[in-house]
């Protein structure tokens, strides 16, 4: 029953449903009530609430996780760039930007910050951040930090909080946070890493030339560790590297959305998010000098393939298992699409030992439609056994259904158990079923 109706979810509860510790072949997939795992009697009582959902009158569904914000799509402002963070006392930080035809991107984008002081069970609205959008989220010597651009295509700024993400600071000029004011910038909420005594964070600029994935041209920002981040003479960037038509068999579109990563050799690389559409979705690496401030690709052995790789992702590595893990909107062989930048109904777990071969290990959360449901763009953290991450999620049905899979009305926030032990079997049933059918 569990597996038929696992999208059918009435509007009286509040239901998480994610892949968990359960194998494929017949136990029944764990059930959150309110981010609590539920029990026997419990999921007895929901089931039966369920399976009269199918036949009774269409009420609004939860989406899988826990809802940290919900913006309805008839007010077209949607959710945009989800990040997370842990702060020192163990409370969370989560955010989300506003982006739509009804929002203030172009002009003073709006951030929106919420805390959850019970490690993601339930979440509350702290702050409301203006001028700041595509933000990453992290915490430095025990302060917040917002890092991205003013606007759509807007300056690089950085802002800070020290009383967790209740106030911000306001970048106004290079000594309060405004890091580059002469052109137009680009980023998504993707790693800060330190290394070697600086830390970095990967950007693009939108001033090449052609329209959108051709026009973005990538670099490395970066700064030493102890200094004043909302300095911006303490912030040095490599040069900015366009894109070549002719990679890729002439297939190359573009490059954006870049993960500031530190390989198996210690170098600091940007991997980078890749618009191809010609057959298996790639991504691609760019070397970075020890300085912060030489940029470099080889397209003869910088693309590489990955899942998913036509969508935003986020690297991290793993110190316990010393392989680097991701999230990604892997495409299933189910939902094939000339255009895979779109198809955004699945997320997989994978992991690589050195950066170039991917594996994936898990398939942990998908809907079946592929043109209005989509969790995307996940941020996410270690904690423990446990990955934690925030997603942009776009779900419904009907009059309460997102527009396109791309223009999320939520924002989830998602516990993936005892992750670097899961495997293929223990994906959420109707995905890879259905891609490996008995």
């Amino acid at each position: 029953m569990g597996r038929a109706v696992a999208f059918l979810f009435p509007a009286t509860v509040s239901v998480g449903y994610t892949s968990g510790r359960y194998k494929s072949g017949g136990h029944s997939p764990p059930y959150y009530l309110r981010g609590r795992k539920m029990s026997r009697p419990h999921r007895f009582c929901l089931s039966a609430i369920l399976v009269l959902s199918v036949f009774g009158p269409a009420r609004a569904e939860q989406p899988p996780g826990v809802v940290i914000s919900y913006i309805p799509s008839r007010t077209q402002v949607y959710v945009g760039s989800p990040g997370i963070a842990v702060l020192p006392n163990g409370h969370y930080l989560a955010k989300h930007d506003e982006f739509g035809p009804k929002s203030t991107e172009n002009t003073i984008a709006v951030t929106r910050v919420f805390r959850s002081v019970d490690r993601g069970l339930s979440w509350r609205p702290v702050a409301t951040v203006k001028g700041l959008y595509w933000a990453s989220i992290f915490v430095h010597r025990g302060n917040a930090y917002l890092i991205g651009t003013s606007k759509q295509h807007g300056y690089v700024v950085i802002s800070r909080s020290g009383d967790e993400g209740a106030t911000w600071s306001m970048p106004r000029d290079k000594g309060s946070g405004l890091l580059l004011a002469d052109g137009q910038y680009h980023c998504a909420p993707v790693p800060v890493v330190i290394h070697q005594g600086r830390i970095w964070r990967a950007m693009e600029d939108a001033m090449g030339p052609g329209g959108w994935g051709s026009h973005f041209r990538a670099f490395m920002m970066s700064a030493p560790v102890g200094s004043d981040l909302s300095q911006a003479d303490n912030w040095a960037s490599s040069n900015h590297f366009g894109r070549d038509p002719q990679w890729l068999g002439g297939e190359f579109r573009g490059w954006l959305e870049g993960n500031a990563v530190v390989t198996p050799e210690g170098r600091v690389v940007d991997i980078l998010r890749v618009d191809y559409r010609a057959g298996g979705e790639k991504a691609a690496l760019i070397e970075i000098s020890e300085d912060g401030t030489k940029a470099t690709f080889d397209p003869a052995t910088g693309f590489v393939d990955f899942p998913g790789g036509a969508k935003k992702f986020t690297i991290r590595f793993d110190p316990a298992t010393k392989m680097y893990w991701t999230l990604s909107n892997s495409v299933l062989p189910q939902h094939k699409d000339p255009d895979p930048g779109r198809v955004r109904n699945a997320v997989a777990l994978m992991r690589s030992g050195d950066l170039r071969k991917w594996e994936i290990r898990c398939i942990v959360l998908y809907h079946p439609d592929v043109s209005k449901h989509g969790f995307q763009y996940l941020d996410w953290l270690l904690e423990g056994d446990d990955m934690i991450a925030a997603s942009r999620t776009a779900w419904g049905e009907g009059d309460l259904a997102a527009p396109r899979q791309h223009d999320a009305n939520y924002l989830t926030f998602h516990r993936i158990k005892d992750f670097r032990n899961l495997t293929i079997g223990d994906s959420v049933p109707g995905a890879w079923e259905k891609t490996n059918p008995r």
